[in-house]
């Protein structure tokens, strides 16, 4: 994305250990000067020489084993919102996808790897910032400056940790920089543990930087908001259940966790005019697409991309987005490879505006440059497009530099309701929060109302679980929200359930159309939907239309294929077997398969760690 703060040039190498940093992108957040340099103590004697290592180390969060595809699009799929690449397990992002990974799949061993070179560099800057002479005797504006970097190092940490945790459960949790010599051989550290730590960390880390406002940069620099709202998300997920074994537990002080969620929140929303909703639920995704931060008040931090490189930019828009084939068309090519589960579609109510911005309903063939609409079992994710980028990219390429939206003020509304809710029921301040999100997603509060059960506390908790489903759509939140409030299995069952339904016409899909009719357009947003896609369809086709297979598209093999391998399926008169092509197809409750594997290299070369349960 275009920054306000590019980077003229990068080239840096803290000559540490055999992890430590290089930077090698050019999408990042300041106006530095280049620099070669190779020893640490010559790097941390400037200020300029410390902003430089804390750029390396943001730079882990971007490219493809980041945030520009691996851990934003492959690792949060399936669950009841999205299918990620739909095919049969093959060993890849597939069998991530299906819950069969392999720990020697090279889409877990790069990533888990690209982490904990994250954790490195910012164990380095941790380390050596607040030893600097001018750290404590600088002048005011140096020392403000590397008090800052040194709050960034402190949440880079957190973040990379955090999505370890996440994603692999107990992992190797070293606090210091790696010295020639040291033990290697670290076992699992328990998970709580180290959020804990974090915790504390972002404590801290919040005390050294600035809110935006004052610190004068976009959003791909972590400031003060950006802190507080990924420290109420840590405390959130220290609080919720985790995998242990094969089993979801819960710590016992859990509340304690609540109550640092809840004063994050309450602290940032009173602060409006450094983060606040945006007026449309669209701008707030249009400005990432059309490479704009004016209107990116309520995203509080995003991960820059840029560079059109493997280890820069992101392929977002590309990679996922409506499916357009023709790369000589205006707007370009792309995969369309994550498809939406069909009941999450239905899922919005149809005045609900989130709906088309997180769902696209169009797509373009090879052979046209128009757009048509698709049927209702290949509907793709929404929020990233290529047809949405300004200026237009032409072509194949892969790369469009979107940035990804690590977290944004919608979250800590709907956090702050969440942590009320547990701790004092349903107030109404939970419930104020919680409008705030749903008023912009339907334009009054009238309609954001209404229908809402939030008269008790597990009501209250069930219209929050829902409003998350609906506001988070495709921004990697869903699964990790699922596991940590231990409805993983339960809501993958139900969506599976609900598809059935859907195919069979029972309620509540009993008007959903079998066949829906639309007309060409030279835009996403030109394709013209004839008739609702709430009413029955019609004995004859209106004049001027395509068809397109809607609620029929839904049939014997799609059922089949949500189930594992050789599961047969019957459907009227069709039966169909299993290939496991789709949601969280070969996902079994019991087998441990909510975490990943630990990468099979990693384990060869440390003999202290455990493998995860299942593998």
């Amino acid at each position: 994305m275009k920054s306000i703060f590019p980077i003229r040039a990068v080239v840096a190498a803290v000559a540490l250990t055999g992890t430590a940093g290089l930077v090698s992108s050019c999408k990042d957040f300041l106006d530095v000067e280049p620099v070669a340099l190779n020893t640490t103590s010559y790097v941390f004697s400037t200020v300029a020489g410390a902003t430089t290592a804390v750029i390396g180390a943001y730079d882990p969060l971007s490219g493809d084993q980041g945030y520009g595809q691996r851990l934003s699009l492959y690792y949060p799929g399936d669950s009841d919102e999205l299918i990620l690449s739909p095919g049969a397990p093959e060993g890849q992002r597939r069998s991530i996808a299906r819950y069969k990974a392999l720990s020697t799949n090279s889409e877990i061993t790069n990533p888990w790897n690209q982490l904990y070179q994250g954790v490195e560099r910012s164990n380095i800057c941790i380390q050596q910032i607040p030893q600097m002479a001018l750290y404590t005797s600088g002048s005011a504006a140096d020392t403000a400056a590397l008090h800052r970097l040194h709050g960034e190092a402190l949440t880079l940490r957190a973040q990379y940790f955090f999505e370890l945790i996440r994603n692999w459960g107990d992992v190797p949790a070293q606090f210091t920089p790696s010295v020639s010599g040291q033990n290697f051989n670290l076992p699992n550290a328990d998970r709580n543990e180290t959020l804990t730590r974090l915790i504390a960390d972002l404590a801290q880390a919040q005390k050294l930087v600035p809110w935006r406002s004052a610190a004068g940069t976009a959003n791909e620099r972590i400031t003060k908001g950006a802190v507080k709202a990924l420290r109420a998300r840590l405390a959130l997920y220290r609080g919720g259940y985790s995998l242990k074994g094969n089993q979801m537990v819960r710590p016992t002080d859990y509340l304690d966790y609540y109550r640092i969620a809840r004063q994050e929140c309450a602290e940032l929303m009173a602060k409006p005019t450094e983060h606040k909703l945006n007026t449309s639920f669209l701008e707030t995704f249009q400005s990432i697409n059309q490479q704009r931060t004016d209107a990116a008040n309520e995203i509080m931090f995003q991960v820059g991309m840029g560079g059109s490189t493997s280890g820069s930019d992101s392929k977002l828009g590309y990679w996922n987005g409506p499916r357009l084939q023709n790369a000589s068309s205006p707007v370009g090519a792309t995969s369309g490879a994550i498809i939406v589960a069909p009941t999450y579609f239905y899922a919005f109510d149809s005045t609900d505006t989130r709906r088309d911005v997180t769902v696209t309903t169009y797509g373009m063939a090879s052979s046209s440059t128009v757009f048509s609409g698709v049927a209702l079992n290949v509907l793709t994710d929404g929020k990233f497009r290529r047809d949405w980028r300004t200026p237009l990219s032409t072509g194949n390429s892969n790369y469009l530099g979107y940035n990804w939206p690590l977290i944004r003020f919608a979250d800590v509304l709907l956090m702050f309701a969440e942590a009320e809710n547990e701790l004092n029921g349903p107030t109404q301040a939970a419930k104020d929060a919680l409008l705030q999100v749903r008023t912009r997603a339907f334009g009054t509060a009238a309609k954001a109302s209404a229908g809402l059960n939030m008269g008790s506390k597990e009501a209250m908790f069930n219209t929050i679980v829902n409003e998350r489903y609906l506001e988070f759509g495709g921004e990697g939140i869903r699964k990790y929200d699922l596991l940590r409030w231990n409805l993983f299995a339960s809501k993958v069952e139900e969506a599976k359930l609900n598809i059935e339904k859907l195919a069979k016409g029972q309620a509540p899909y009993q008007n959903v159309p079998q066949t829906m009719y639309f007309r060409t357009g030279t835009t996403g947003s030109g394709v013209q939907w004839a008739r609702s896609f709430y009413r029955p369809a019609p004995a004859t086709a209106p004049a001027g239309t395509t068809s397109v297979q809607w609620r029929a598209s839904i049939g014997a093999s799609y059922l089949a294929n949500l189930r594992p391998a050789g599961t047969s399926y019957t459907l009227g008169t069709t039966t169909a077997s299993s290939t496991a092509t789709g949601l969280a197809a070969e996902y079994v409750p019991g087998q441990g398969k909510e975490l990943l594997p630990i990468p099979q290299s990693t384990l060869a070369s440390d003999p202290a760690l455990v493998q995860n349960f299942g593998y």
